[in-house]
């Protein structure tokens, strides 16, 4: 059997640099992954099948952990099937990019458990059919995302705050808010990268400097993100900014007195983790 993590992600910062011929929305955004993960168990077996702790999560094949599967079957010719159980921490419909490091997660297991000879590039192609960010959790740390979040430029971030990261409850359609979203084609002058690597430790600029996009749309929409938003400044947060497409909300903290307060002041119904700073996944 065997027994792995897999992390999810907050966007620092999420640009949509317009509409693309072929559907999909340019982007650019930084993945970087925080302290909450999934958990998973995988087995041989004769046939396919998904356990799940989360009773709302499909365990057929709309599951990308099941799907992830068959790519690789299929491409690589396996007929031996798995057995999979997946304990679900990182909430659903949060922007944290759970489902897809699940994915990824599966696909690195699968090919070092089948002893599988696979490059890299078939890999990410397997992984883009899954999903626009699920190349991202191929490989570690983090990773400057452009076209539609697939082309990646991993480099090193060293985060220097205690990051506490909020979910109220809402679960968002990243496809709903890109059907909502209004686009104009446009090209940053600065790149996200650079603002981050530039500013990380002066959080006035981060704050007036890495928009998210998605932001305008979901807090008309969506009044609990907006309370989740203030009570985080109003804790002392220094940036505060929703992940991806919603509804999860994170914000740097300088101190984890004011950090570890500020997950205690907020509602119990919500999901609320902290991670610490220079975080990096074991």
């Amino acid at each position: 059997m065997i027994s792995l993590k897999a992390y999810a992600k907050i966007n620092l910062g999420l640009r949509i640099l317009g509409k693309r011929k072929d559907g999909y929305h340019e982007i650019e955004t930084i993945f970087h992954r925080v302290n909450v993960f999934d958990e998973i168990e995988i087995e041989l077996a004769s046939v396919i099948s998904l356990a799940c702790s989360d009773p709302a999560l499909p365990i057929d094949k709309r599951n990308l952990c099941i799907r992830a599967v068959r790519l690789l079957q299929r491409e690589c010719n396996i007929k031996q099937g798995v057995q999979i159980s997946l304990k679900k921490n990182i909430p659903v419909g949060a922007g944290l990019g759970g489902g897809s490091s699940d994915a990824a997660a599966t696909l690195l297991a699968l090919v070092k458990w089948w002893n599988i000879n696979i490059s890299h590039e078939r890999l990410n192609a397997i992984a883009l059919q899954l999903g626009s960010d699920v190349p991202y959790f191929l490989k570690e740390g983090t990773a400057y995302a452009t076209g539609r979040g697939e082309v990646l430029e991993y480099f090193d971030l060293d985060i220097p705050y205690w990051i506490v990261l909020v979910y109220p409850n809402i679960h968002i359609s990243t496809a709903w808010a890109y059907q909502q979203v209004l686009t104009e084609n446009q090209k940053p002058a600065i790149p996200l990268k650079q603002i981050v690597q530039e500013n990380i430790s002066d959080p006035r600029l981060l704050v007036a400097h890495i928009p998210n996009d998605f932001e305008p749309l979901v807090l008309r929409s969506h009044g609990a993100v907006v309370r989740v938003k203030k009570n985080l400044y109003d804790s002392r947060a220094e940036f505060v900014q929703m992940s991806g497409s919603g509804s999860a909300v994170y914000g740097f903290f300088a101190k984890e007195s004011d950090a570890r307060e500020a997950a205690g002041n907020m509602d119990k119904a919500y999901s609320v983790f902290i991670t610490p700073p220079h975080f990096i996944p074991a």
